[in-house]
């Protein structure tokens, strides 16, 4: 991707007119095709990396830049896939709002009950929680080695603040997840909640997200899927215009370089798929296809998923559920597929040397990419061993089909036993007064009861009376 100009796409949705400017931008500057990006972005695929896409109204990053990041979020998969009651499109859209400058670190937004969007391949990856507008944070901060759960959870109107905050902290290198807690609670006050219960992550099969699909309102929605990722400006210009007729507001991108279109009237479906009929569009891929991730415009790459795909079809091969990606050998350690095809890197070979690639297969525990952690199968082998022995995996991946839910563990250093302890919190906005830190905004040292706080206390963020707090029972940390 860094030898592309990117254009950002915050949480992967953006209107019908906003994608018709990035695409006219495109086409200014001589291009007649665009591809969407791994982290749910636009990509400029100009054979010219030098060249600057200026406009006033897009951010572009420059090919070969670095410190600039899109917000990876699930939004795509609210109202069609599996999802947490409480996580409507419309909240992860105010969500979204909060973040008024770029980030420079990965950011993931995003629900444990859908596969489409990978929960943890971020730096900041913040999963929604039972408890609504609440959410963990697994932090995977640029020069760590794993990732370590924060300690709380973080309220939703506090995810772009906290996320900002922990920008600013870098310099300071913080080593574990209670470092940035420390350092975060002494720059920012923070409407959290203890958390009560480790994360739940159920199997989900990966969806088969192609074709006109009927939502439960009647309406439908609509998954757009070019092999070779490269997608016609005239067709999708077309598609934008179709968008607008149809009162469609958003259009949504996928990490697997495809894009959906929710909210179809029932009236106007005939009209969609005229207009797919008219342009020649394929919309009924195999599932053999859907699940691969390839580096983008990597010919060779995509050269070896044809050969597999034919190999499977060949056999009559199933791999609903699985994922499959190709990688060069190391180049990434946030892989979010099932099974991970390493290309390896050839190292002294002469120049006018013909030699063959060789490949290792590694497979993510319990085949679920969520889990990161990937298990080595074979190393070094031909090409031509690899549909047997994806074969192999396949059929390994059907046998122990089974286990739906696994429980993350909390990742805390120095993690202490659980006690129950009575707290107040304002029905306002459901911040807390704890005895045991008092409210240093308001210079109340630990340990005073909240019966002896003045009369006149207010809560400290939204300035709701006294009286406006209930007792609740909490489980947290026993200090």
């Amino acid at each position: 991707m860094k030898n592309y100009s990117r254009v950002i796409v915050k949480g992967g949705v953006l209107a019908p007119g906003e994608l018709k400017s990035i695409l006219e931008v495109a086409e200014r500057n001589g291009l007649s095709t665009i591809a969407f990006g791994s982290r749910q972005d636009i990509l400029f695929l100009s054979e010219d990396q030098k060249k600057d896409f200026k406009t006033e109204n897009l951010e572009v990053v420059p090919a070969h830049s670095e410190g600039v990041e899109n917000i990876v979020s699930s939004y795509v998969s609210s109202g069609i896939f599996g999802s947490t009651a409480w996580l409507t499109a419309d909240r992860y859209l105010y969500i979204l709002e909060q973040f008024q400058d770029t980030p420079k670190l990965k950011i993931n937004i995003t629900d444990a009950r859908q596969r489409l969007v990978p929960l943890f391949t971020g730096h900041l990856n913040f999963i929604a929680s039972e408890h609504e507008d609440y959410w963990y944070l697994y932090l995977r901060l640029p020069h760590w080695e794993e990732q370590q759960l924060y300690p709380v959870l973080i309220y939703s109107w506090d995810l772009a603040r906290i996320a900002l905050t922990i920008e600013k902290l870098l310099r300071e290198e913080p080593g574990n997840a209670t470092m940035v807690f420390d350092l975060v609670i002494d720059s920012i006050s923070l409407n959290s909640r203890t958390i009560s219960q480790a994360l739940q992550v159920d199997f989900q099969p990966f969806p088969y997200y192609e074709g006109m699909n009927r939502l439960a309102s009647g309406n439908y929605w609509l998954g757009l899927y070019w092999r070779n990722n490269r997608y016609d400006i005239a067709f999708l210009k077309a598609l934008c215009d179709l968008c607008t007729e149809s009162q469609i507001g958003k259009i949504s991108l996928t990490p697997f370089k495809s894009f959906i279109v929710k909210g179809i009237p029932a009236e106007d479906k005939l009209k969609w798929e005229k207009f797919l009929g008219l342009f020649g569009i394929n919309v009924r891929h195999s599932m053999l296809e859907l699940n691969w991730h390839v580096p983008v415009a990597n010919d060779k790459a995509l050269r070896l998923k044809e050969f597999l795909v034919n190999e499977f079809n060949k056999n009559d091969i199933s791999t609903y559920g699985l994922t499959f990606g190709i990688t060069e050998y190391l180049s990434s350690k946030y892989y979010f597929t099932s099974i991970v095809i390493e290309v390896n890197k050839a190292e002294n070979i002469p120049a006018d040397f013909a030699y063959r690639d060789t490949f290792n297969i590694t497979y993510a525990r319990d085949f679920d990419p969520n889990t990161r952690e990937y298990v080595v199968y074979v190393q070094d082998v031909d090409q031509a061993e690899l549909p047997g022995l994806l074969m192999e995996l396949s059929r390994l991946y059907f046998e122990n089909l089974g286990n739906t839910t696994r429980t993350e563990k909390p990742e805390i250093t120095d993690e202490k036993p659980k006690t129950e302890v009575e707290v107040y919190q304002c029905n306002a906005c459901m911040t807390l007064y704890d005895v045991r830190y008092g409210d240093a905004l308001q210079n109340i040292k630990p340990g005073v009861a909240f019966e002896s706080l003045p009369e006149d206390y207010r809560c400290s963020l939204c300035e709701g009376p006294k009286d406006g707090f209930v007792k609740i029972t909490q489980l947290t940390e026993a200090l």
